[in-house]
């Protein structure tokens, strides 16, 4: 520090509180929020926090200092997260024997005109004819939305109540034999599952959407009231979604079948909720995706939180992140899998 000038004494004073949020971020995805809820919420920035500490490290290395040591050894400490937050490309084989599976928050097919364009649904339609998923998953559903789904015989839906103001659906090429819903209690949101038969095996289909914020991705700022409410209900959803999550994963636990889950999970790879119900499960795009896998339309840094999970016994074939499409708040991803004799 003796041979730093003010500016960066100021820079490495930032650079040091950057470093240790960072490094205390490690270990929030084993902190229940129902216990730390004002933590959890720490778990959001982690994207934000990389790619800060990246660039303190590249400022001292330009700069020849030995400061760069702090960042570099905290980034490498949590070597996974970084691997986590970026994936080089990946090369993926696909299989005639594989099958397709697609999830999407299509936010009602825009039945609001939050997007200002035209045939927003129809749109839709056409990018789901040409990519043609064995399986769709839908959050966000309107039922009422005039589509036409004519080459999937089979399908299930969230029940038709007015609790669900979020509904589900499954579409499916293929027979399902079983289905059913997972409530949420005290909630608007909730989770499903069809037992979907592929050549001679059955597998599980989830479909969840767990609580949401309500956060508006487009405010620019915030002042002291504002943040403080923010913060007050972050921790109220983060308490609803561990409960949530938990029962979807009790509930997979018991599955007789190898299980598939996808869906909106409104918190990062980095939080409580994710580590739970990823459990020994793969995440396709670690597996099979390039780049940051950005899912939600969020303009300051790349936020992940749709996602594809798959049974360590069925193989992640390819996996497609749609990330450009301007059809909704959500980007749809895609995998392709096969069956592990």
């Amino acid at each position: 520090m003796k041979n730093l000038n003010i500016i960066d004494k100021l820079v490495f004073l930032i650079n040091s509180v950057v470093a240790v949020l960072l490094l205390l971020s490690y270990g929030l995805s084993y902190v229940p929020p129902n216990i730390f809820s004002f933590l959890s919420v720490l778990s959001l920035s982690v994207p934000l926090l990389i790619i800060l500490n990246i660039a303190f490290g590249v400022y001292w290395l330009v700069k020849l200092k030995k400061q760069l040591l702090l960042s570099v050894l905290v980034l490498l400490l949590g070597y996974n997260y970084i691997l986590s937050f970026y994936k080089f490309s990946t090369v993926t084989v696909s299989s005639e024997s594989s099958f397709s599976l697609m999830s999407y928050n299509v936010r009602l097919f825009n039945l609001y005109d939050w997007i200002d364009e035209p045939d927003i649904p129809q749109k839709i339609q056409n990018f789901l004819l040409e990519k043609s998923p064995s399986v769709l998953c839908f959050q966000e559903y309107d039922s009422s939305t005039d589509l036409n789904f004519k080459s999937y015989s089979y399908s299930y839906f969230t029940a038709n109540s007015s609790r669900y103001s979020s509904k589900l659906a499954i579409f499916s090429k293929h027979q399902i034999v079983s289905s059913g819903t997972i409530d949420f209690p005290d909630s608007s949101n909730n989770a499903i599952f069809a037992d979907i038969i592929f050549k001679s095996d059955t597998i599980r289909v989830y479909n969840l959407h767990l609580q949401s914020s309500g956060i508006n991705p487009n405010v620019e700022t915030f002042d002291s009231k504002q943040s403080n409410k923010l913060l007050s209900r972050l921790g109220v959803t983060f308490k609803a979604q561990q409960h949530q999550a938990e029962l979807v994963a009790s509930h997979m636990s018991k599955s007789p079948y190898k299980a598939l889950l996808c869906g909106d999970f409104n918190n990062t790879i980095y939080s409580y909720v994710y580590r739970i119900l990823k459990s020994e499960m793969l995440d396709a795009f670690e597996v099979a995706g390039t780049g940051f896998g950005r899912t939600f339309k969020f303009k300051y840094f790349p936020f992940r939180i749709d996602f594809i999970l798959a049974d360590p016994r069925i193989k992640v074939g390819k996996f497609s992140s749609f990330n450009e499409l301007p059809y909704s708040d959500h980007f749809p991803i895609m995998s392709e899998f096969t069956i592990e004799d």
